[in-house]
């Protein structure tokens, strides 16, 4: 085991040169999805300014229409499932707080959760801005991602798809949503981080 472990362990380290050098062909156009596995969607704000409490959506379906040559022409839609929340609260026995802060009408009330792109500028070599439409809380406000693009790949070496890497922030008012449970003393100021990877939409997962 321990053998097979420092084979494939130097398999993977052969691989960061060529990929580091820029030696691999990059993901095609084309529709594409989320990678579950290799994706994360957490937020956070300032708790009585003591620290920023950080918790993550477990289901997100984003789909980008991609467009390698014009990557301003690509489309971004994305679904969160507002249920899917989690905020590791150390007491779930006592109270299911996921399930509080997902379907409470205080908090994010059942509703489902979308982002629509309107329009995304190319800013740099790496980096981009999306803007578009994001609804929540039963209401829609324009909102804006800064995103860094972190590479594509025709074919990765372990699941054998095209698959393209992106990073992305954001901040939000939640109050302009309707939501303004706690302000000030929960900061109205939400920040966004979202990593991700991205595979063909046509890609069959486990």
């Amino acid at each position: 085991m321990l053998r097979t472990t420092l084979l494939t362990l130097s398999f993977l380290a052969g691989l960061v040169p060529a990929q580091a050098a820029g030696q691999r062909d990059a993901a095609p156009t084309g529709l594409y999805k989320t990678d579950p596995s290799h994706s994360t969607l957490a937020w956070s704000f300032n708790h009585s300014g003591l620290s920023h409490y950080t918790a993550r959506f477990t289901k997100v379906d984003a789909q980008l229409d991609w467009n390698s040559a014009e990557p301003e022409a690509s489309k971004l839609t994305v679904e969160i499932d507002p249920m899917s929340v989690r905020t590791d609260y150390p007491w779930p026995e006592m109270v299911d707080f996921d399930a509080k802060i997902g379907g409470d009408p205080d908090f994010l009330a059942g509703k489902p959760i979308t982002f629509v792109s309107n329009s995304i500028r190319v800013t740099g070599e790496k980096t981009g801005i999306v803007d578009g439409l994001l609804t929540f809380h039963g209401e829609t406000h324009p909102a804006t991602l800064d995103v860094t693009f972190n590479g594509s790949i025709e074919k990765h070496p372990i699941m054998g798809v095209p698959k393209i890497g992106f990073s992305a922030t954001g901040n939000i008012r939640r109050s302009e949503w309707g939501l303004g449970f706690g302000i000030p003393e929960l900061s109205d100021e939400v920040k966004l981080v979202i990593e991700t990877q991205m595979v063909p939409a046509d890609h069959q997962f486990p």
